[in-house]
């Protein structure tokens, strides 16, 4: 355990990348074989739309992670935080520490996203992808990666969570964002098991159906507790899903990135119909 500990403790740059980059590599192949959707447009122009969102997500956390260092050790320092309060056995206080991490900066971070007008038009830009894949884990406006990222900071505090924890967490939400998020078909009986415990491709799909309240629903990143917990949890079949967003169906916006970073910043739209009828 002390190995695993002190990995995840100092854990290299090069080995974050590789799971970030090699891991969205590993997915994109896979969905060449294993497809849900065929999708019709470029690929190599909608992966490097989404690229580009990564890399600054990727800046983002760079420029902010002094944030994270300092709020881990200070609450490391003052014993501050639920794995402090109380004394848990090693294995027991990862569990937990995992859950308090992913339900503020994860569930709870992604709920109040939908639900505050003026975060939500940060977080539009990760819903006008109409075709949703992989890549799309990562597409997240600037704005959006800094408010995350307060919210890991507050989930850091109320657990006190100490930095290798955090960098084990971190990890397992790089690789489930990825996958959930993924065009790759899974059997239903291995889907009905794991969607019990975790979020699911066929469970977060729905969420990215272009209108309410299919969009309102299934915000776990890698557990599904809690939208089964607080009732935002649907279970919709996949083939009938339409995904994008009905006030940014445009795809002279969706698909350039200069226009994307401008959406915060412009008024709001009311949504409006879509051409093809929903059947859910």
């Amino acid at each position: 355990m002390d190995n695993f500990i002190n990995y995840f403790n100092e854990i290299p740059s090069a080995h974050r990348s590789i799971l970030l980059f090699g891991g969205l590599t590993v997915f994109l192949l896979l969905e060449n074989f294993f497809p849900v959707y065929n999708f019709k447009s470029n690929k190599t122009r909608h992966v490097a739309i989404n690229i580009v969102f990564t890399l600054t997500t990727v800046l983002v956390n760079l420029l902010m992670a002094f944030l994270l260092i300092k709020t881990s050790f200070w609450a490391e320092a003052n014993e501050f935080g639920i794995l402090h309060w109380i004394q848990f056995p090693i294995v027991i206080q990862i569990i937990i520490g995992l859950f308090i991490l992913d339900f503020i900066s994860a569930w709870l971070a992604h709920y109040t996203e939908h639900h505050v007008k003026w975060l939500w038009q940060f977080h539009v830009v990760h819903h006008t992808d109409m075709e949703v894949d992989a890549s799309t884990a990562n597409r997240h406006h600037p704005g959006e990666s800094v408010i995350r990222f307060l919210f890991t900071l507050l989930a850091v505090v109320v657990s006190g969570a100490s930095f290798w924890l955090i960098m084990l967490y971190q990890a397992l939400s790089v690789f489930f964002g990825q996958l959930t998020h993924s065009n790759i078909k899974i059997s239903k009986s291995i889907n009905g098991v794991l969607k019990w415990f975790f979020v699911t491709p066929q469970m977060h799909r729905v969420h990215h159906h272009y209108r309410q309240p299919y969009s309102d629903s299934n915000y776990g990143n890698i557990f599904s507790l809690w939208d089964r917990l607080f009732g935002t949890y649907k279970d919709v079949e996949n083939s009938k899903l339409v995904f994008g967003l009905d006030t940014h169906f445009s795809k002279q916006e969706s698909e350039n990135v200069w226009e994307l970073l401008k959406i915060p910043f412009k008024a709001y739209r009311p949504p409006k119909e879509y051409a093809e009828k929903e059947k859910l």
